[in-house]
Parts: structure tokens; sequence; C-alpha cells
């Protein structure tokens, strides 16, 4: 088990008042009906479309990449349904930390947990293949109701106080939280029977990646995913979570082991997990966290495309 986070006391300094303030708003939102949380991330959506113009951007050059066929008018509609998106998603995180078992059981449905059940039958470890949607963080509060032995590999927040209450709230849910730069627990855990869930759909530059189409988009791809099955053995059971329309909550997803994963060839398997999220993206688009910049680092002597 990871040490425990800091002491929430070291965090009393006048700098950290505005994240305890957002904190504690956050924690009293719970309280409101969930059309009423969802009503609420439309209107923060709204606000950070019209005051981050840099993620505005963002967002924009992403989608222009992935769906060049589109009119502009169709994808500056699917910039502010993405901005939409990314602001429930933070009344979704809140709920998801401080939320009821009762409330969070009757908000979900999940669909193919048998087989993650049978690869954990058969006594292998799994690692979870997930992705960067909006609905990240609630759907790990989901998967912890089905699922013992589950262990989110992340990345630190640059805020500190956010990162020791996060961390607080996730080992609550979770049987333990691994860094993503921790590989050997990582290994060590899966080998020991664990499920693992991961996210490896983020630019992290160009060590431990390759170049492999996203989008038909030459995209810095992380090579982990191949490795941490070479390394374990273990199956790859990709999942997809869904915010349903109508106010009826969401749907986890949980798809058929990767056959013939790993493969040996870190381009065709980058290629292949990339080809599989860009399928489930294109199903709903604007729930994808487009506001990241996804094709920063890019193949030697190319522009960058955010420049």
């Amino acid at each position: 088990m990871n040490d425990a986070s800091p002491p929430l006391s070291r965090f009393l300094a006048p700098r950290h008042w505005p994240t305890w303030l957002g904190l504690g708003l956050l924690r009293i939102s719970v309280l409101l009906p969930y059309p009423a949380l969802l009503l609420l991330g439309h209107g923060l959506g709204l606000l950070m479309y019209l005051l981050l113009p840099s993620r505005r951007r963002i967002a924009r050059i992403n989608l222009r990449l992935c769906f060049p066929e589109r009119e502009e008018r169709a994808r500056e509609k699917l910039v502010r349904a993405t901005f939409r998106s990314s602001g429930m998603a933070v009344f979704e995180n809140a709920l998801s930390w401080w939320g009821s078992a009762a409330r969070m059981r009757r908000l979900h449905q999940v669909e193919g947990l048998e087989h993650l059940l049978a690869a954990r039958a058969a006594g292998h470890g799994v690692i979870l293949l997930g992705s960067h949607y909006t609905t990240l963080e609630i759907s790990g509060r989901f998967l912890a109701c089905h699922v013992d032995g589950l262990q989110p590999i992340y990345k630190r927040a640059h805020n500190p106080l956010y990162e020791a209450v996060m961390v607080r709230m996730r080992k609550k849910l979770f049987d333990d939280l691994l860094e993503s730069t921790d590989m050997r627990t990582i290994v060590r855990n899966v080998k020991s029977g664990k499920t693992v869930w991961y996210a490896p759909d983020q630019d992290f530059g160009r060590e431990r990646s390759v170049f492999a189409p996203f989008f038909g988009v030459p995209t810095a791809t992380l090579t982990t995913t191949a490795r941490l099955a070479r390394l374990t053995g273990a199956p790859v059971i990709p999942f997809v979570s869904q915010r349903l329309p109508g106010l009826r909550g969401y749907r986890i997803t949980l798809l058929p082991p990767l056959q013939g994963f790993p493969s040996g060839d870190d381009i065709q398997d980058a290629s292949r997990t990339n080809t599989l999220l860009e399928q489930q993206i294109r199903d709903m688009p604007e729930q994808y966290l487009w506001i990241h910049r996804r094709f920063k680092t890019r193949p030697g002597g190319e522009q960058s495309v955010y420049h």
C-alpha cells in the first residue's frame, strides 16, 4: 500500500484558501439532486468555454485534425459540447468522492463484467485499459462497486492540496493507488492478481513512446500497455464509460480481452489500441477530453500543431 497522503492540516496557509473554498463548494454540491448537478456542470462548462481561450483553441485544433470531414460550424458545436461535458465532470468528480453507495448504485449499469470475472477466475491479474473520457473519475467509483483489488495508475496533480484530497478520497474507494512512474510496483501487483486500471492516451513525449496513427494523425503513443502485458502475462480488457442522455446515469462497458496482444511489434500494438479508442470516441466524441494537447509531440522536423 502506498504511503498515506499528507495530513490536511499542512494546507492551512492563505495560499491554499481558494482551493479549500472550491473543494468545500464541491462537497456541498453533492447534496443537490443529480439533474441539478448536471445543470451546474452545463453552466460551468459554458463559463470555461468563455474564460479559457487557450483550451478552447486546443480543442478546436484537435477536432479539426480528427474530424476534417466536418464543417467548421459542426466542429465548433462539438467544441462547446466538450466544454459542457468537462464542466459536468467537475461535479461528477465530487459525486464520485462523496456520493453515497446507494446513490451511486442507482446511477450506473455495467455490461461485459463476465470478461473480467472470467480472467480473475483463471487466476490472472488484469490490465483494465481505459481512456481520458470526461467521465473518467466517476467511472472509477462505479468500477470499484464490482471489482475487488482495483488499483488505478495515476499521475500526481499539480495543486498539492487537491492532490492530498484526491489521494485520500481515492484510497477510500480502491485497493491501492499506483503512481505511473512506479513500474516495479505496478508489475508486481499485477503478477500478484490485482486488477490495474490504466489510461495511456496522453502525450508524455518521446520517451517510451512510438508514433502510431490516431484519427489518421501520427501520435506519440506510450508502449507501456504492451510492455506491462508482456512482463506480467495479464490479459488486457478495454472498458468504456459513457454518460447516458436523458439523465439516465452512466454505462460502463467491459470488452473482451485483446487477443494476440502484445504482438511484439510496438507500433502495431500502439496502432491497435489507438484504433480501438478512436472507434469508441466516434460514438460519443463530446465526452472525450479534447482540451489537452494530445498531439503535442511531433515526428522529427515536423512543426507543432499548436504553434
